[in-house]
């Protein structure tokens, strides 16, 4: 089976519209900024449906070419690269509001997967009607562009990470990373949150070993900024957190953007 036909098989077709545009739940989060009329009316005519998927499923497979572009109404995904050998390296986790497939539309194949980490519930948008954003709508492409940059700098920080900081530093600064993206999104209750995936994830985002890993996660714990037991992640000291990971997260544009 090559490797469009096994996506194919493990992605299913877009179902109804169930959840209105107007009615959208992620409308009502703060952190996200509200559409003008014209362009909720355009939105809504952009998507085309919503698509319910599994978690392990492959949403969108490198090297492939897909039809449609994603925002997350529901659920954690993330996206990786794999080598021959099936090595893989984590490169971001992907959350409500997240868009997923633009670089499939730029470069007319994807680059990276995307896999489903828990159940999800996707809006999805024909690529061949990306280009009438562009054309008609230059508010949507300037928030189609951020969200680009976004992504950009998000893997900037990863790649400093991999580079520079230390194990104890990676650790930290991606926990706080994550857990503030979440907050934003309104998927933690106070300074805790049911992280849904695994330490083997973290390893492989980290570049690190599954021990090494663990190892370095006791030695978090042992600072009392933080506890992770069975995927319920508390933020006990966020300031120590943030000296731990040797970076101020920046703040994040008010009412930022999703398509």
């Amino acid at each position: 089976m090559t490797a469009a036909s096994a996506l194919a098989a493990a992605v299913p077709p877009p179902s109804g519209r169930k959840v209105p545009c107007e009615k959208c739940p992620l409308r009502g989060i703060h952190a996200l900024r509200e559409f003008s009329a014209k362009e909720l009316e355009f939105v809504t005519e952009f998507k085309s449906g919503e698509l319910n998927v599994q978690a392990g499923t492959n949403i969108l497979l490198q090297g492939t070419n897909s039809a449609h572009l994603y925002t997350i109404l529901s659920g954690w995904a993330f996206r990786y690269k794999s080598l021959a050998d099936g090595r893989r390296q984590i490169l971001n986790f992907a959350l409500p509001s997240d868009f997923l497939g633009l670089q499939g539309s730029v470069n007319d194949e994807m680059q990276h997967s995307v896999e489903a980490l828990t159940d999800m519930t996707l809006c999805v948008f024909p690529r061949d009607k990306l280009w009438n954003l562009f054309r008609d709508y230059p508010t949507l492409a300037f928030d189609v562009t951020w969200l680009a940059a976004r992504e950009e700098q998000i893997l900037d920080e990863h790649l400093l990470s991999i580079g520079r900081r230390t194990a104890l530093e990676r650790l930290a600064y991606l926990l706080l990373a994550v857990f503030q993206r979440a907050e934003e999104v309104g998927l933690a209750k106070g300074n805790t949150i049911q992280f849904p995936f695994t330490q083997q994830h973290v390893a492989d985002m980290l570049g690190m070993s599954l021990v090494h890993t663990n190892k370095t996660l006791r030695r978090l714990s042992a600072t009392k900024a933080i506890r992770w037991k069975e995927r319920r992640f508390e933020l006990l000291d966020r300031e120590a957190l943030t000296n731990l990971a040797s970076y101020e997260l920046p703040r994040e544009r008010p009412n930022r953007p999703f398509i």
